[in-house]
């Protein structure tokens, strides 16, 4: 009997929603309104095999920021999901005739009434889907989004083509695609760390480059490094060029540039600029950096991204003090040091990545990497494992995993550590599985560290190091210690 009566009382509920469904739909079609009229039709029409949302994705993508493109990216990969599901699962296991649409209004009413079944509504599925996934990347564009998601809806059941639980059941849907895609790929958090005030340093404003040498290789970059010494000589007219020969000595003409400058200057390559940072260290002078390499981490982790930044600081004046990184306290890292395949890891993911995407590549360069790998045998802090990828930043990256990408500060005091461990049983498979599933942080396998001080002992035998894109040197021994904001660099004052 109590069975019976929970049976009942389900259907009876099940009863009274499906009248009130049908109510609601009826007030809102008998409603007379020149401004449904005018705008449902047309908005649902756009929203049609989500031509709306394709091509908001792509106007994301041309003038959007880095968050609002990935976001237009989540938000079409969601979006294709939810829509398989919706019309090959949903619609299939829920019968629901589509309303009577002789009370809608003839001018409301949409040109092409859809056959399919009603429950639940296509439209406000991908409609929903699309709109969170572009707000788990950036959640103020998602917000308006949201907005106009919510309106789609509105103008299906204006417009005769669903029943408002139709619609309910169809934003349900694609919000729960929505989230659990977040958690099987997660969402990049920009994350802002608590750090002091930036530490400023008075300097003379040099407004035609007076004081300034500049050292450079007008070969680096494919010939950016010409490009550069043009542009200088324009911006500032008294800076003093030197122009590094392949028989030249870095270090030693670094070394003369640097004892007859006020300003030490540099244009060219990670390790170039690494270089050109140790002897401003030891020298005492403020150091100028444009951006005359390929990559150019440093120069744009500074906000020195062009030539005319640079210039505009050195004119103004604008120094502040960042970080360095010593190691063995003689080598000076200005971005990243490793040991392993990491250096393999990051010219496969930079190959790629401006075509099939950043963590498309990333997947791909850490599955090549570790089909390819050549474990090194580490010990720190009473440990000892096997790692195939170890990186060692100066100041904390952005985001956590292993494809850091960017610095929000520089002057933080701390060393960013991620050792990926590939010495347990089916480390390979569980690493890749990790990635898979957006889990690689949480693996047993990922360690990340952010400390003021590293160091680590190659238990094999010497092994090589690489930092700021060169291999230099090869050690059995390595103590990785942040000197902290020891290093005046001219940049924006925003940067």
């Amino acid at each position: 009997m109590d069975i019976r009566r929970r049976r009942r009382g389900i259907q009876q509920i099940g009863k009274g929603l499906g009248t009130l469904d049908r109510e609601i739909f009826e007030a809102i079609a008998e409603s007379p309104s020149p401004l449904l009229d005018a705008v449902m039709p047309r908005l649902t029409a756009a929203a049609d095999h989500s031509k709306l949302w394709f091509a908001i994705a792509a106007g994301l993508g041309v003038v959007g920021t880095k968050r609002m493109r990935r976001g237009a990216l989540r938000g079409v990969a969601t979006l294709g999901v939810t829509s398989l599901v919706t019309n090959q699962v949903a619609k299939r296991a829920w019968r629901r005739q589509r309303p009577n649409i002789s009370t809608v209004p003839i001018i409301r009413r949409s040109l092409r009434m859809p056959t399919s079944n009603s429950l639940p509504s296509g439209h406000s599925a991908s409609a929903a889907a699309f709109a969170i996934g572009v707000g788990l990347e950036s959640p103020s564009v998602g917000l308006g989004l949201s907005l106009l998601a919510g309106m789609v809806g509105i103008s299906r059941v204006a417009t005769g083509a669903h029943y408002p639980g139709d619609v309910l059941a169809g934003f349900g849907l694609g919000a729960a695609i929505a989230v659990v895609g977040s958690r099987i790929v997660p969402p990049i958090v920009e994350t802002r760390l608590p750090t002091a005030d930036p530490l400023l340093v008075k300097t003379a404003k040099r407004p035609d480059g007076e004081g300034v040498i500049l050292v450079i290789n007008p070969a680096s970059g494919s010939g950016t490094g010409a490009r550069v010494i043009d542009e200088v000589r324009e911006a500032l007219p008294r800076t003093e060029i030197v122009e590094l020969t392949p028989d030249d000595d870095v270090e030693a003409v670094m070394r003369d540039a640097a004892g007859r400058a006020d300003v030490l200057a540099v244009g060219g390559g990670d390790g170039t600029v690494s270089c050109a940072a140790g002897i401003a260290l030891d020298t005492g002078k403020p150091l100028a950096v444009f951006p005359g390499g390929t990559f150019n981490h440093f120069a744009k982790d500074i906000g020195c991204d062009t030539v005319e930044r640079t210039a505009q600081a050195i004119r103004d004046g604008s120094v502040s003090c960042v970080d360095v990184v010593r190691l063995n306290d003689t080598g000076t890292i200005i971005n990243t040091a490793s040991i392993g395949d990491y250096p393999a890891f990051v010219r496969t993911r930079e190959k790629l990545e401006h075509k099939i995407g950043k963590p498309l590549a990333g997947a791909y360069a850490l599955f090549h990497t570790l089909r390819h790998n050549a474990p090194v045998r580490i010990e720190y802090d009473n440990k000892v494992l096997d790692t195939s990828l170890f990186f060692v930043g100066n100041s904390v990256y952005l985001p956590s995993g292993f494809a850091p990408s960017h610095r929000s500060r520089m002057d933080d005091g701390l060393i960013d550590v991620r050792i990926l461990e590939t010495g347990k049983p089916l480390a390979r498979t569980r690493v890749l599985t990790a990635l898979a599933l957006g889990r690689l942080v949480r693996s047993p396998l990922y360690h990340e560290m952010r400390v003021p001080e590293f160091s680590f002992k190659a238990i094999d035998g010497p092994t090589p190091v690489a930092h700021d894109g060169e291999v230099e040197m090869t050690l059995d021994e390595a103590t990785f210690s942040v000197r902290y904001r020891a290093l005046p660099v001219f940049r924006p004052l925003a940067g």
